[in-house]
């Protein structure tokens, strides 16, 4: 085994395109070909400790779900913690790997480890209906423009193949994909015109075959020209439309969740403290605490940005890791309750989780959860 098939691993369980466009996820540190010939060491953020930690145990790898690189870096030095702690990992050979957003938006991810616990449910149930709040939009590189154009039934077929071998009409593993359809199309042809049916000066109606397949952006041109050259009309018409991606329902940050059975926000923060093994979560009420909620929104980590929306979408509670004071004030205006339980309070659990499905995935290779990596908020 080596970094690339630790890597094809994360890529199953979180998808990097699931990942928000500011985020840095993926391999940030190391080659492919590196060997993972000790331990893959998990932990929330890779810092000095942590890295001590895998220096210890010669771990070949550590899946940081924090990225430990994040804006660009103009120097790398010991001068600095970070610098500190790229320069060993990359002595010793480490490589560093982080799916941050990319794991919270996946099916089976973050995410969902933290609705299963609220909602009451058992691993890998979420006990109610269960959504993204903000539903991935999947585009199909081979399906994002169709080409709709109008041939005479008996050049269907070649125009068809031609704009196949165009690359049109891939719609996953099948190929030559399209719709064709009988109509009636006019023209009236100019004086200097040769149509390829009837005559100049007169208005004809002929049946034509309405053909549709879908192409990708970077074919299109050479569709475009395979289409005028086999099209036996002098002026085909063609028409281009954009296509739209396709939401997934339970792919994207956040989730929206209609209980089972309505809790108040009480009997919400105890599911939380139990499933987060935390004694104290913090609370912010826009209602009445004994009002029973059956919809709440959920989002790990830092989930300011997902709390109007969770609120436009009918949730009466949001719980996530940490929002600044005026985030809260926002909410509580908007008739938006609040669980906060600290941003990595929200995370760490998963990490066991996610230990376990990799090693079902890549056997021979040992995963182990940090020792050291702690929450930077303690109570006191």
């Amino acid at each position: 085994m080596n970094v690339s098939h630790l890597a094809q691993a994360m890529q199953t369980i979180a998808p990097l395109e699931l990942a928000a466009p500011w985020d840095n996820v993926g391999l940030l540190l190391g080659s492919g070909e590196q060997p993972l010939r000790g331990p893959v060491l998990l932990t929330i953020d890779l810092t000095e400790r942590v890295l001590g930690e895998a220096l210890a145990m010669k771990a070949s790898a550590v899946i940081a779900y924090h990225p430990p690189i994040w804006e660009p870096l103009k120097r790398i030095t010991g001068e600095t913690p970070r610098g500190r702690i790229l320069l060993g990992a990359a002595a010793a050979g480490m490589a560093v790997y982080s799916p941050h957003t990319a794991l919270d938006a996946a099916p089976g991810g973050m995410t969902d480890w933290l609705a299963e616990g609220l909602s009451g449910g058992t691993e890998g149930t979420v006990a109610g209906d269960s959504r993204a709040i903000e539903p991935h939009i999947a585009r199909e590189a081979t399906q994002q423009v169709k080409i709709v154009t109008f041939v005479p039934e008996r050049s269907l077929d070649a125009v068809r193949s031609a704009l196949a071998t165009a690359g049109a009409g891939i719609i996953g593993d099948y190929q030559v994909c399209s719709f064709s359809t009988l109509g009636t199309g006019s023209f009236l042809g100019g004086d200097s015109t040769k149509p390829a049916v009837g005559r100049p000066g007169h208005l004809e109606q002929v049946p034509e075959m309405r053909l549709e397949m879908v192409c990708s952006k970077a074919a299109l041109p050479l569709a475009l020209e395979t289409l005028s050259r086999f099209h036996p009309y002098e002026e085909p018409a063609v028409d281009v439309y954009e296509l739209l991606g396709r939401p997934q329902r339970h792919h994207g940050p956040g989730r929206r969740i209609v209980l089972d059975q309505p809790a108040t926000v009480a009997e919400l923060a105890e599911r939380l403290k139990k499933h987060l093994n935390i004694q104290v979560v913090n609370v912010a009420m826009a209602h009445d605490q004994d009002r029973a909620i059956t919809h709440i929104g959920v989002c790990p980590g830092s989930g300011a940005s997902l709390a109007a929306a969770a609120r436009a979408d009918g949730c009466d509670v949001y719980i996530t890791g940490e929002m600044q004071h005026h985030d809260v004030i926002a909410s509580l205006h908007s008739g938006l309750s609040l669980i906060l339980a600290g941003h990595t309070n929200t995370e760490r659990g998963y990490l066991p989780r996610l230990a376990r499905r990799l090693e079902s995935m890549l056997s021979g290779v040992s995963f182990k959860v940090s020792a050291v990596d702690k929450s930077p908020r303690v109570p006191v």
